[in-house]
Parts: C-alpha cells; structure tokens; sequence
C-alpha cells in the first residue's frame, strides 16, 4: 500500500488510528470536527483555488502548491497536533524531492488563530522518514488492530465511539 500524507498524520497521533483508516475503516465522514476542517480549508483562502495548485502526486494531496515560488500551504484547523502536521508537511516534501521537484519549502497554515509555521525538510528528516515510512507499512500490513491507547485527544477523535464501544463507564 503506498504511504499517504493522511498515514503520516495518523503515525503520529494513533497507531490504532492509522490502522483502522488504512484498512477501510473510517468514521471521518461522522465527525463534526472533520467537517468544520473542511469548511475552515475551502472558506479561509477563496482567492488560492486560482491562484494555486491543488496538487496529487504518489499518494499525497497538498492543499495549494505555488510552483512559481515552490511552497506548500497546508491549511489546519488548530494547532492540538501540531507535530503531527508538521511531519505531514515534512512528508509531502520528500514526495516532491523523491520526484525530482527540489527547494520546496512549506507553510502551515491556522487560519483561525492566524498563525503560521514554516517548514523545512533537513538530512535528518529524511532518514527519519524512511524509518516513519517502514514503520507506517508495518502498522498497516499487520494482521490485528493495534491496542487501544487512553489519550486526551482521544474525546475529539473521529473514532472515539468505535475504540470505546466496548469500555464501561469509569
């Protein structure tokens, strides 16, 4: 299966979300906080869609790319998994440096805390990323589900119903 920006998000939330979404489970179509994203990525910036590039290559999909300056922009709604998203956007770099399109850099996007990250992709990212990439295979290809990890970010997860279907109240 080829490894996409949504895995590399996931990788760094929950191994057990990254499973279950990578092996046709997904509940994001039932989330509110999903669908508010959504609004936030197509609301925020009307003026890019014709300006920039919504750009599809090897299994990712970046918000809007501005090939005359080579920048990813990637739009989130809040900044709770922050790491997440800057190694997604990492991802997305290494895909256009493994297709020949060097000096990309890329920005972070909060439109509704107006802020912004810049983001780079160094030697040590890389080699980390293929380690990520391994390790994202191997979660997926795996015949069970990862065990449940108790997180505070579980209760705002699109999967929260589906992981605690099953424990009693506390």
């Amino acid at each position: 299966m080829q490894t996409t920006g949504t895995h590399f998000n996931y990788y760094q939330v929950c191994k057990r979300k990254l499973w279950l979404f990578a092996n046709g489970i997904s509940m994001e179509h039932t989330s509110d906080l999903v669908y508010e994203g959504n609004l936030i990525h197509e609301e925020s910036y009307p003026q890019r869609s014709s300006k920039y590039e919504e750009v599809e290559l090897d299994g990712i999909k970046v918000d809007f790319y501005d090939a005359r300056k080579k920048v990813i922009h990637e739009i989130k709604k809040s900044d709770k998994m922050e790491r997440a998203h800057e190694w997604q956007l990492k991802y997305y770099l290494y895909v256009f440096e493994k297709n020949g399109i060097v000096g990309v850099t890329g920005i972070l996007e909060y439109p509704v805390l107006r802020k912004t990250d810049a983001i780079v992709l160094s030697d040590i990212d890389r080699e980390t990323i293929r380690t990520m990439e391994t390790e994202i295979q191997a979660i997926i290809e795996n015949e069970e589900c990862p065990l449940l990890e108790k997180k505070r970010i579980c209760k705002n997860c699109s999967y929260y119903d589906f992981c605690y279907s099953t424990e009693e109240e506390e």
